[in-house]
């Protein structure tokens, strides 16, 4: 059951995305994630073999499954923080779902390891198997799900509707499991199928119930998996186990984190998140020991660490966000006025569709925040510099900047920008800043906010602006 927690939550992360934001991922996933998971397999195994004294095929598998990392903690914590649209929650993403491929080659690997089959016809039936349910899923997605969706909800049953998402997410999550893939991979494309229709919504509000009770069992079946009796009496081994864990996944992936392109503050806190064990090293090592590859003793204390690196997740991020705030406090002007490594990624990326918001305030922090649930990439425009360096050390692309200067609007890029959205309270600011967008962009979509109907009626007739005057607290 708890398992089923895991299942049902990348469903939702997966009905949360869209087809176009995973292929502005791609970068963060084949990139970053593919050079983390066999960065740290590599590190790992050897440290295996040589610290551990493991043989060959046990440290390869050891190697390998603790290389992944806890999609169920860290996904959760960034959900909860309001942090997944973040560059590094993004960056944490894009790893996460290369870490669910990965699980592939690896299960698929460790019965070779043990001797039994050849690697050739593994791998070719790996590679079938991987291609016969990706693209059973896409073709169910593409011609099933909507008109079955729309019969059931025409139907105007609460139960056949929710029957259908469980039906739904089980499905391809049982799917991709029986041809050998992660199940988890199955739910989270069925929820990214789910994402193009039209019953997203309701999808969401209806699983929702179900993905925490479950996720609240699995977090507790990992606390069952630490033997407090094996760590007494072997306090000095676990605790170097656990601290060799977390300091080389940490360290592996904040380096490349920032030959990525992260700003250093970001590379140490998506280091920091990632570096606990993940729920399918149980599984890996659970095959392991089947196999005889690992050993009942060894495998037991594998797995009594990976829960404790897994239980000690909330404290190392909030160790990341305290010294990323220290690191962003002290970084130079620059990290204020967009000339960042984030600032230009955003901006230079012609594929990203990133939307401009000028002003911060109240209503530009719901418009921020209504843009990061959707995964849409923004960048953040605010004239009072106390706005701008507190939204900026906390992570977010909000900089200084008047976007009624030129010189402004070139160096943010707003003639690639999807939209503007103009949020300033002030009423001649605003205007100002919409009379100089609309100079300089004269087919650029903008929406502005009015402070009243008056106001919002002459942005629509005179600078064919989209305004509306916000409902505030």
């Amino acid at each position: 059951l708890g398992e089923l927690g895991i299942v049902f939550f990348l469903f939702e992360m997966g009905i949360e995305l869209s087809v176009e934001r995973l292929k502005s991922m791609k970068k963060d996933v084949f990139g970053l994630g593919l050079s983390q998971y066999l960065s740290t397999a590599a590190v790992i195994g050897l440290a295996a073999k040589v610290l551990g004294g493991l043989s060959g095929p046990a440290s390869v598998v050891v190697g390998g499954a603790l290389s992944l990392s806890s999609s169920a903690f860290v996904l959760q914590l960034l959900k909860d923080k309001k942090e997944l649209a973040t560059r590094f929650g993004k960056a944490s993403f894009g790893v996460l779902l290369l870490q669910d491929l990965a699980v592939v080659p690896l299960l698929v690997a460790t019965p070779i390891l043990a001797g039994s089959g050849s690697l050739a016809s593994a791998l070719g039936n790996a590679c079938v198997k991987a291609g016969m349910a990706l693209s059973g899923i896409a073709l169910a997605g593409r011609f099933a799900l909507n008109p079955l969706f729309k019969t059931v909800a025409a139907a105007n049953s609460q139960e056949a509707f929710l029957g259908l998402i469980l039906m739904t997410a089980l499905g391809m999550s049982f799917l991709t499991e029986g041809l050998g893939l992660s199940n988890t991979l199955g739910a989270f494309l069925a929820g990214v199928l789910l994402s193009e229709t039209k019953y997203r919504y309701q999808v969401e509000a209806d699983i929702a119930p179900f993905r925490g009770i479950l996720l609240g069992l699995f977090f507790v079946t990992v606390g069952f998996e630490i033997d407090v009796g094996l760590i007494a009496s072997n306090l000095p081994r676990v605790s170097a186990i656990v601290a060799g864990i977390l300091g080389l996944k940490a360290g592996i992936l904040a380096l490349l984190s920032k030959a990525f392109g992260l700003s250093t503050s970001n590379a140490l806190r998506t280091g920091l998140i990632l570096s606990q064990g993940g729920e399918f090293a149980f599984v890996t090592f659970g095959l392991a020991r089947s196999l005889g590859i690992l050993d009942p003793a060894t495998t037991r204390m594998l797995l009594t660490s990976v829960s404790l690196t897994m239980a000690l997740t909330p404290f190392l991020d909030q160790v990341g966000e305290k010294f990323a705030k220290k690191l962003e406090e002290g970084a130079d002007f620059t990290h204020y006025t967009g000339q960042d490594e984030e600032a230009i990624e955003i901006t230079d990326d012609v594929d990203s569709g990133f939307v401009a918001v000028v002003g911060y305030g109240v209503v530009g922090k719901v418009v921020t925040d209504l843009l990061d649930k959707k995964f849409i990439p923004y960048v953040g425009m605010e004239k009072d510099p106390k706005k701008a360096i507190e939204a900026r050390n906390k992570g977010l692309p909000v900089f200084f900047g008047d976007v009624g200067r030129s010189e402004v609007c070139e160096a943010f890029n707003i003639g690639k920008a999807k939209a503007v959205i103009v949020c300033i309270a002030d009423k001649a600011e605003a205007t100002r800043a919409v009379i100089a967008l609309r100079r300089q962009y004269p087919d650029k979509p903008i929406f502005a906010r009015a402070s009243d109907a008056d106001h919002a009626k002459r942005l629509q007739t005179t600078l064919d602006v989209a305004a509306m005057v916000p409902i505030l607290p």
